[in-house]
């Protein structure tokens, strides 16, 4: 009537709507595009920014791509407001390892940013800084991670923490020692929020570097309870680990069962006996037992331990010894480990309280076990995840400790709105720990659950009486009462189809039935005979095939069984073709059963029906009732037919071989025992693999108990002091900067010798020794290291070498080496004890020309696959460039594998008049080494090949700049008028150049380049034993251990990187085959600016075996030490058999 009144009541509506969004940012959802958000990122007032950036994280959080605004938001990322820098950042932690390349723009304002003074700003850039995946940066976000690590404000250590697993995973093999180092410290933080997440990340980077935990274990423990409730799941776990590792299991707790004595046995079977029920006392003692060895020894053997376990009975506790186990009683580290862990038990997070009652379940002793099941049942409160997760906890607790939750049986009883898996495991539960006094309730309870609509779990319970007969005998007779009334029940006896799941019920009852029955057949005859007589009316084929099971089975038991298998045959043979296939193929079973035991007037009747059934057989439609049949006519042997059926019974009877065969393979009754091994297999109480039953990806069992020993945490301890972090000051015991002796084992002063070299790897040999030595080249190799036996070091105090270079079998003689390795120990003490002078023995090395044998290693440019044909490869050149100390020397090879010529041929730059990409632009601006110069070209002009034919190899010196030392530079090959795309890839090793001095000027540039100019790593040496497994032949004298390790360690340096030998430490020992103390010194500067690099390598371990080699590395620019450290580590432990 009114039609503007409509209208006015939709705009009421509207503005109703607008007015409750005045004040929220509801807005922004509204339409993405109504404003354009380009010229707002680029506006000059902030607030027109912050609108911008508000729309694109809305338009994030609705699933669109907004990443074509990354450079427009990057360059927002330097701006004053803290709230533009803050969703600039939220934008950047989404996109940065989808968008690299550009994030790397924003580096410089990231390292600004943190140094901040707000630590919010501080923790946004180290996030971002550890977003951006890229191996460019690795080193600079691992100077960033060491600074926020000991960052005043606690949310930025807690964001260091958090970036350690980031920087881990995107270098796994790279800054394992310094990482290692960061979460060391992180852990000993005062900060429970800290820990939490520094105890993450030590599960993810070095989850078995138990010395980390050792130095902090007290404070760990202490502030355990007011950590965060996840991060207090995986500390707990740690701290488990370590107390296991450490001191071993506990002598009362469940895991003694690995290692029982007789005392120790019998005090388990008395705690069970007290609380077995009825007379099942005897076997509930001895399956606890059982069932607690299996537990214990699951949760230490890995997966490989158990699959090759040959079989439960030859694995006896004796697989533990008494040095493995400790007392609660005595050991501090345990009782403060319950002692935290305690009040965890009543957390409010589920999880909390299955880690710390897996805890007390595995270190506590068994009188202090029963404080875990309080609080186990009151978290079946929680969620049905949760309760879910619980129960199946519980259940294997009550395996191996029923009486634990026996007063505590009706918090199991099944719950309306309970889900049919925790049903399940509640039944299982109940059926466990069901006692003589409570089994009344239980039973009552178990009525109800028949009538249940879900069948399934009726039939579950039906399942549960049937185990409780068999745990509780007396009430085996109450038991079955029940389930033959259950199986007279006109539902279940009718033929059903099993969508309903009454057949599973009748199912279920039967299965009772006959495992009850297999407990004592003789009481219970009746039970069967009402079985078989319920035949005809039960049609569900696998009950009728268990009921015909039992009449083979039983068929002599009693006096009534035996009268009735006539007639029960008969009405099997009437019955045989309706019957469904199980029951078909349990009917031919039956047959030859009653056939072996029949005796007397019913043989003859017996022997008719069986081949009537036979012949039934023979003719189904089905191939395994025939082939059943056709196995069964064989094995007997038999015609039957009416003629000569006595023949055949006499046969039958003499042929003792056949009927011991046939009893073997349809009379051979198993028995109930408990003395079979049990193949279950258990994981850690609240892992995930225990839920899923299968070990999950990272789940790992407990430690060997006492696998850590205590040198372990004093050796770790001195090597870490040793191993600097970046922007860390670690001053060493040594005073005069050198390195201390004991980060890699000791070098005693007195019991080495210092072996300087006396001329360069390039350079030429003053003596007339050498020219001889290089002449003879061609037929015997020069040695690397020539030593020369001096005599008295005090003699010849000048260090100037008057006898000529010896050969190695003469120096190596038996005088020699008596002089040179000091083989009277004592009397050298007695001796330097009334001198006033030491007298070291000592004898000097000198370095011949090895130029012929540094061979740098080859790099595949082009594959003659890829190149129709041209191959092309380079190697790194020694030689300096004379144009621009930025420039690097290769040799690059062209070879010609096709059978056609080539024209044309050279390499020229790509990108030579592009700007460079942003990811290069970033890494040059981050590294300051090697900085960019426009006056330097990226490739010198190399000179062409006019023709390559067939065959042929050419040679042409490429003098290139790198942009980065981590990033490929791209260039094309040009031939037969094709262009190809190739990569160049460089080698950190060659943007240094040897740099000669003595070894005095070595100790004094590395005595001003400590602390955060210092960077050490560890790794193996293993190229030396090739060699020395070729020379075993030859003699100890002519060969020595010493000189093969040292020309290992020196080639594989000189072939991979352009440095200078300075000197050689040799260990002087009695041992011979003891390395411990071998030093070498190698010196070098970098190309583009000439800052100074030193390279020591210290050895320990015996010569015959992989050696442990420390890398140290002194220099001033920061990330090119570090990359070179890795380089270095990289290639030392590549195997190259073809280096010597």
């Amino acid at each position: 009537m009114f039609p503007q009144f409509g209208a006015t009541a939709d705009t009421l509506s509207k503005a109703s709507s607008m007015v409750f969004r005045i004040g929220t940012d509801a807005h922004l959802y509204d339409d993405p595009e109504d404003v354009s958000i380009a010229p707002l990122l680029d506006s000059k007032f902030d607030s027109e920014k912050c609108e911008a950036l508000k729309r694109l994280l809305a338009l994030i959080a609705q699933g669109f791509d907004v990443s074509n605004f990354f450079p427009q938001v990057v360059k927002n990322v330097a701006s004053q407001s803290l709230e533009v820098k803050k969703l600039v950042y939220l934008y950047l932690l989404h996109y940065a390892e989808k968008r690299p390349n550009e994030a790397l723009l924003s580096i410089n304002c990231f390292q600004k940013d943190l140094g901040d003074p707000n630590p919010l700003v501080r923790a946004w850039a180290l996030r971002a800084m550890a977003g951006i995946r890229l191996h460019a940066i690795a080193s600079l976000v691992l100077v960033a991670v060491t600074k926020c690590a000991r960052d005043p404000s606690v949310y930025v250590r807690k964001c260091a923490a958090n970036a350690l697993p980031k920087l881990h995973d995107l270098r796994l093999e790279e800054h394992t020692s310094a990482i290692e180092e960061i979460v060391g410290i992180l852990l000993n933080d005062n900060s429970p929020g800290v820990v939490g997440a520094a105890a993450a990340a030590f599960a993810s980077i070095c989850p078995n570097n138990f010395s980390l935990i050792g130095r902090n274990y007290r404070n760990l423990c202490h502030i355990l309870p007011d950590v965060e409730e996840w991060g207090q799941i995986v500390l707990i776990g740690i701290l488990l680990f370590y107390v296991i590792a450490k001191h071993g299991l506990v002598k009362e707790s469940i895991m003694s069962s690995l290692h029982c004595t007789d005392g120790s046995h019998s005090e388990k079977d008395d705690l069970d006996v007290s609380f077995a029920l009825g007379d099942t006392a005897d076997m509930s003692s001895s399956y606890n037992s059982e069932i607690s060895n299996v537990i214990s020894r699951s949760y230490i053997e890995g997966l490989d331990e158990y699959l090759t376990r040959s079989s439960y009975t030859n694995q006896l506790s004796s697989d533990l010894s008494d040095a493995q186990f400790t007392s609660c009683k005595s050991n501090e580290d345990v009782k403060i480990l319950l002692q935290c862990t305690s009040p965890l038990l009543w957390s409010h997070n589920s999880a909390v309280v299955l880690a710390a009652a897996g805890v007390h379940w595995i270190m506590a002793p068994r009188d202090d076990v029963k404080k875990i099941v309080k609080p186990l049942l009151f978290s079946l409160r929680s969620s049905r995840a949760s309760k879910y997760v619980v129960l199946c906890n519980i259940l294997v607790f009550v395996k191996a400790m029923p009486y634990l939750f026996v007063p505590y049986y009706e918090d199991f009883f099944i719950s309306s709105s309970d889900s049919y898996q925790t049903r399940a495991l509640k039944l299982e539960i109940l059926s466990s720990i069901v006692t003589d006094s409570s089994i009344p309730s239980v039973f009552k309870e178990f009525q109800d659950y028949i009538r249940d609509p879900d069948r399934r779990f009726a039939a579950d319970t039906v399942a549960a009486i049937g185990l409780c007969a068999r745990r509780l005998p007396k009430m085996a007779n109450t038991c079955i009462e029940g389930l033959l009334a259950l199986t007279r029940q006109d539902s279940l006896t009718t033929d059903v189809g099993s969508e309903n799941g009454e057949a599973s019920v009748l199912i279920q009852a039967i299965m009772s039935i006959k495992s009850i029955i297999e407990q004592d057949p003789l009481s219970h005859e009746k039970v069967i005979i009402q079985l078989i007589r319920s035949l005809d009316s039960i049609k569900v084929p696998a009950s009728r095939a268990m009921i015909i099971w039992m009449v083979g089975e039983y068929s002599s038991l009693g006096d009534i069984i035996p009268k009735m298998l006539t007639t029960v045959l008969k009405y099997l043979s009437w019955s045989f073709r309706s019957e469904a296939l199980e029951t078909k193929l349990q009917i031919l079973n039956t047959a030859i059963k009653v056939l072996l035991k029949a005796k007397g007037e019913d043989l003859w009747t017996i022997k008719r029906l069986f081949s009537y059934l036979l012949e039934l057989a023979e003719c189904d439609m089905n191939y395994d009732v025939r082939d059943r049949a056709r196995v069964l006519k064989k094995l007997l042997s038999c015609n039957f037919g009416s003629e000569g059926l006595e023949e055949e019974t006499n046969s039958l009877t003499t042929n003792k071989d056949l009927h011991v065969l046939l009893e073997h393979l349809f009379m051979k009754q198993t028995k109930l025992t408990s003395s079979g091994p049990i193949s279950d297999r258990f994981y850690l109480p609240g892992s995930l693999s225990q839920i899923v039953l299968h070990a999950a990806p990272g789940y790992e069992p407990l430690p060997k108990p006492c696998s850590l020993l205590y040198d372990d945490l004093g050796r770790f301890s001195n090597v870490v002091q040793g191993t600097t972090m970046l922007g860390e000051d670690i001053s060493y015991s040594d005073s005069s900067g050198t390195h201390d002796s004991n980060a890699y084992g000791s070098l005693d002063e007195e019991s080495a010798s210092n072996y300087i070299s006396q001329q360069s790897i390039t350079g030429s040999s003053d003596s007339g020794g050498s020219d001889d030595s290089a002449n003879e080249g061609d037929d015997n190799p020069v040695p690397l290291i020539q030593m020369t036996d001096v005599g008295n070091a005090g003699n010849n105090q000048n260090g100037d070498s008057q006898s000529d270079n010896a050969d190695i079998g003469e120096l190596m003689s038996k005088r020699a080496l008596e002089s040179w390795l000091d083989e009277q120990p004592d009397s050298s003490k007695l001796s330097t004890s009334k001198q006033s002078p030491v007298r070291r023995s000592s004898a000097r090395i000198s370095i011949g020309n090895i130029e012929h044998r540094v061979k740098p290693k080859s790099q595949t440019l082009l594959d003659p696959t890829n190149g129709n044909g041209l191959k092309v490869y380079y190697s790194f050149s020694p030689e300096v460039s004379t144009i621009s100390p930025l420039l690097v020397c290769l040799e690059v090879f062209f070879e010609n594998c096709s059978s056609e010529a080539m024209s044309e041929v050279t390499l020229a730059d790509e990108e030579s008049n592009k700007a460079l990409g942003s990811a290069d632009q970033a890494s040059i601006t981050a590294e300051s080494s090697l900085s960019l110069h426009n006056d330097v070209p990226t490739l010198v002009p190399m000179e062409g090949i006019v023709s390559l034919e067939p065959g042929q190899t050419t040679k042409r010196i490429l003098q290139v700049r790198f942009h980065h030392h981590l990033l490929p530079l791209k260039l094309s090959l040009h031939y037969n008028d094709k262009k190809l795309p190739v990569k160049l890839r460089p080698d950190i090793g060659y943007f240094v150049k040897p740099l000669r001095m003595d070894m005095e000027a070595f100790l004094d540039k590395e005595s001003h380049l400590p602390g955060m100019f210092e960077y050490t790593r560890s790794c193996t040496f293993t190229n030396h034993i090739l060699e020395l497994n070729k020379d075993k032949g030859e003699s100890l004298l002519m060969k020595d251990k010493y000189l093969l390790v040292c020309e290992s360690l020196s080639l594989k340096m000189l072939s991979n990187a352009n440095v200078y030998l300075v000197s050689v430490d040799m260990p002087v020992a009695a041992n011979v085959d003891d390395a411990t103390g071998l030093r070498l010194r190698f010196s070098s500067e970098i190309l583009s600016n000439s800052i100074t690099c030193l390279i020591t390598i210290t050895v320990e371990g015996k010569c015959s075996e992989p050696l442990n080699v420390s890398i140290k590395v002194n220099c001033e620019e920061t990330v090119f030490g570090l990359n070179l450290l890795n380089r270095i580590v990289n290639f030392l432990m590549e195997s190259s058999p073809n280096s010597l």
